[in-house]
């Protein structure tokens, strides 16, 4: 079980961060992702670190946004900096066993959803 924790409302070049804490499974032994859905559109990749501890983002995050684990707590965290109001959206963060490289980014092999934290930005 994935809980997301962390949003909220925050004025555009502000900083967030948040958490996706692990029940029931230890997350450095598998891949875990943010995804974001902004209303009417559909949901995207944000970040991801596998279980070797590499990471990688969305182009349109590299140099704000930056995914860590903190395998003491069981937590993996986005910190979100320069925040603009774009990025206005529920932010899920996913666990998934077995993912490849290559499938990263697809949202439909993550086998554990949290229930999503909003983050809106203002202007």
């Amino acid at each position: 079980q994935l809980q997301a924790s962390g949003g909220g409302l925050v004025q555009a070049g502000g900083s967030l961060r948040l958490s996706c804490a692990a029940s029931g499974r230890t997350l450095s032994t598998v891949s875990v992702a943010w995804f974001r859905q902004a209303p009417g559109k559909e949901r995207e990749f944000v970040a991801a670190i596998r279980y070797s501890g590499s990471t990688y983002s969305a182009d349109f995050v590299k140099g704000r946004f930056a995914i860590s684990r903190d395998t003491a707590k069981n937590t993996v965290h986005l910190q979100m900096n320069s925040l603009k109001p774009d990025d206005t959206a529920v932010y899920y963060c996913a666990a998934g066993v077995g993912v490849i490289l290559s499938a990263l980014r697809d949202p439909s092999v993550y086998n554990y959803w949290g229930q999503g934290t909003l983050v809106t930005v203002s202007s």
